[in-house]
């Protein structure tokens, strides 16, 4: 890595290039309201930074304070490396990103109009008016005011009027949400993992007998609502497992360590220390660090840890003696 420099801004655009920002990049007139801020490569901001539109070309990048854009914050498609926002990102109009070959991630909550994400990771939410989601993993939610359009990701929930889904979705809470029907193209599945044994996953062990993920039919799990006031009368959709959940938390599952390794991911940058799993497969001590976690998600986004199916048998007698 080349040596960083830390500089100064007085231009009317900002290029930066193999340079370290001690501080903040924020506009200290009108004038620079409409400055554009370009990341070519080897960067490091520690403030927040705020622009007209912000374009990644290159990483690494790491952003260390909360970030807004007037116009756009983009992320280029020939983009490579690490990229990484520390705190939230918000921009007035959209947040893109279909760099394959960089490894993006946000630590914390996404907000604009517009959100399309490939190959990323949110330990965060994300909320906007249109998401987009390709390849992708989020720890919270994703809050869509129009439309949602899920594609091979894994999400804690969603909740959105119009959704669309396609390849293989996960969802990490029991239930999801949308307004109309979802929307799916051939051969899509889903699957909740409330029930998978996501601690030993982790650290290489093998899964507990009485876990795995729960395959979500959107015909037959789905449970319709109508929620009705004085004056509006509103139709919700619920894809849910929550009644496997409840007979399966007769049994011990906080050994799952689910909850554990999802509060740790959502609440990474605010924790004091880096807290651990226990001990892995290899007898050391398996990090909570984000990019751990994303290493994780991602390898069972793609098929490198597989993860089994829960059988749905429950012996009672075993249940009545736990009680």
């Amino acid at each position: 890595m080349k040596e960083l420099k830390e500089i100064r801004f007085n231009e009317t655009d900002i290029l930066l290039q193999d340079n370290l920002v001690r501080g903040s990049i924020l506009p200290e007139s009108v004038r620079e309201l409409n400055r554009n801020i370009i990341f070519k490569g080897n960067n490091v901001v520690e403030g927040p930074v705020f622009g007209n539109r912000l374009e990644v070309q290159q990483g690494d990048l790491d952003i260390q304070g909360a970030v807004f854009s007037q116009l756009e914050t983009y992320v280029s498609a020939e983009a490579k490396g690490n990229i990484v926002f520390r705190k939230a990102v918000g921009s007035a109009n959209s947040i893109v990103s279909r760099g394959a070959h960089c490894q993006l991630t946000f630590q914390s909550d996404i907000n604009a109009k517009s959100v399309v994400l490939y190959n990323t990771f949110v330990a965060g939410s994300i909320y906007a008016d249109e998401i987009e989601l390709n390849n992708c993993v989020v720890i919270g939610g994703v809050f869509a005011t129009q439309n949602l359009d899920l594609r091979d990701s894994i999400v804690g929930t969603f909740n959105a009027p119009s959704v669309t889904a396609s390849g293989v979705v996960y969802l990490l809470l029991p239930s999801a949400f949308s307004v109309e029907k979802i929307m799916t193209t051939a051969g899509t599945k889903f699957y909740n993992l409330t029930l998978a044994d996501l601690g030993s996953l982790c650290k290489g062990l093998p899964q507990a007998e009485n876990s795995g993920k729960i395959e979500v039919d959107v015909d037959i799990d789905e449970v319709k609502s109508k929620l009705v006031d004085e004056d509006v009368q509103k139709t919700l959709r619920s894809y849910t497992v929550v009644g496997k959940v409840l007979a399966a938390d007769l049994l011990d599952t906080d050994k799952f360590q689910n909850h554990f390794l999802l509060t740790a991911a959502s609440l990474g940058p605010q924790l004091l220390k880096t807290y651990d799993m226990g001990i892995g497969k290899d007898g050391l001590a398996v990090p909570l660090t984000i990019e751990k976690i994303r290493e994780f998600f991602f390898g069972v986004l793609n098929g490198r840890i597989e993860v089994q199916n829960l059988d749905g048998k429950f012996d009672i007698s075993e249940i009545t003696r736990t009680m």
